[in-house]
């Protein structure tokens, strides 16, 4: 694989982080706060990879921007209450170095804002890993391509030479929008029947398997 790939792009919440649950538990206390219909999880957990105003408007179509505001600030505190009890999925904090080691650029294209993401990367120490990172703040929200087509101006990497990484079908999408390869984990956000569906390169329940496999084709 190695000799076909040059960059390797990682979602973030649900890919490297295990974020989901906190994510999903924190939209819906979110809304009942706001008084509204409280989303089911599985719809919840769907909108995981959207911008944050994006994924709150997907939810509540008909609440107005003032509505919507604050949903997102009621988000913001009930995730922040959790965010410091998050980990990195197992094998995370090993694989990274090794992708480095064996010759590959790493990015990170996720939904989160630039100040999660860089409280992210400062409290795992993985900062200093990736090439670049770009966030929903920075670009139009995943599917859109536009996240990731900057990534690959930026590295100079051509699409074909790149595979984005993700546990949601909007991950497989926006690489599918840009034109790269695509990588799926199964321990996130969406169903793997669904991820299996938009055919990525292969499919994995943990993200130590996906190294393993990555890693062995290096």
């Amino acid at each position: 694989m190695r000799q076909d790939f040059d960059l390797l792009v990682f979602d973030w919440d649900g890919t490297l982080m295990d974020s989901t649950g906190t994510i999903t538990r924190a939209i819906q206390r979110a809304f009942a706060d706001a008084g509204l219909p409280v989303p089911e999880q599985e719809k919840a957990a769907y909108v995981i990879g959207y911008g944050l105003k994006e994924a709150m408007q997907y939810l509540a179509p008909e609440a107005d921007d003032a509505a919507v505001a604050r949903i997102v600030e009621a988000y913001k505190h009930h995730y922040l209450a959790e965010d410091g009890q998050l980990v990195l999925f197992d094998g995370v904090t090993e694989a990274l170095p090794k992708f480095r080691e064996a010759g590959y650029m790493l990015a990170v294209a996720t939904g989160k804002s630039r100040v999660g993401l860089n409280r992210a990367l400062g409290t795992t120490g993985l900062g200093d890993l990736f090439e670049v990172t770009r966030t929903a703040d920075e670009a139009f929200s995943k599917p859109h391509p536009a996240m990731l087509e900057y990534i690959l101006d930026y590295t100079g990497v051509v699409p074909k030479r790149a595979i984005m990484i993700g546990d949601t079908t909007h991950d497989l999408q926006i690489g599918l929008n840009a034109g790269t390869a695509t990588l799926s984990l199964g321990c996130g956000a969406h169903p793997s029947a669904a991820l299996q569906a938009l055919n990525p390169l292969a499919h994995f329940d943990r993200f130590a398997d996906l190294a393993t496999w990555i890693l062995n084709k290096a």
